[in-house]
């Protein structure tokens, strides 16, 4: 499988040993779906975008499966339909990699690069695979505003600019304006269970996109 890696440089290896308990999990996966990914996901989008989204982790039968983040589950049709709307997209998402489809203007970041158990990385775990984070974030200089998508991709990112969680506290739709004048704004994660629940409607998570349209035109900063 040979997927589009825009930041290539900064990627954890194929076979990436940092996080035992990740790695024997995919060990286990590989043995039963020899075709599926069961790698860390890469960054997936347009490098030069203004707008970087920060996932959690792959889920195992979308990104872990497919190699793409959010492509072939539930969490990706939400998420690739707003983006679409708001005219971040090209082509016709249809949860394949060979589909064609691609962003413009935006790009997709994981707090976790290997599917986790129960889709719940441990606190080490998501330390362990911060530094990745980290570096996508300096390889991303054109970016403008951030979307974190779940408290644990919020903290991580706050925690990559060393910035004191207590001063940005998560919250769906809440805006942040960061020391060099980037925009950190939250979501509820677009998960199946968040949305059968009700705590994520498509409606609430329009708005959040909405938002980060408005922030582009009030950041000023420019990074060396």
């Amino acid at each position: 499988m040979v997927l589009q890696m825009p930041l290539a440089d900064s990627e954890p290896p194929h076979d990436c040993p940092l996080c035992p308990r990740l790695v024997a999990l995919r060990r286990e996966l590989e043995q039963e779906y020899p075709d599926w990914w069961n790698a860390p996901v890469p960054a997936w989008g347009d490098p030069a975008g203004w707008l970087a989204m920060v996932g959690l982790a792959p889920g195992k039968h979308g990104a872990n499966r497919t190699g793409r983040p959010f492509t072939g589950d539930y969490a990706g049709d939400l998420l690739f339909a707003t983006l679409a709307k708001f005219g971040f997209t090209r082509g016709s998402y249809e949860s394949r990699v060979d589909d064609g489809f691609s962003l413009q203007g935006a790009i997709i970041i994981n707090s976790v690069k290997c599917l986790p158990p129960q889709n719940k990385p441990t606190p080490a775990e998501i330390a362990t695979c911060r530094r990745f984070l980290s570096r996508q974030v300096e390889e991303l200089p054109q970016v403008r505003v951030y979307v974190a998508l779940g408290r644990i991709a919020h903290d991580s990112f706050l925690t990559t600019q060393g910035l004191r969680k207590a001063a940005y506290p998560f919250g769906h739709a809440a805006q942040h304006e960061l020391p060099d004048g980037r925009w950190l704004i939250d979501s509820y994660h677009c998960s199946r269970y968040n949305t059968q629940t009700g705590r994520l409607t498509a409606e609430m998570f329009e708005q959040v996109f909405e938002h980060a349209l408005a922030r582009r035109q009030m950041s000023s900063a420019i990074r060396p």
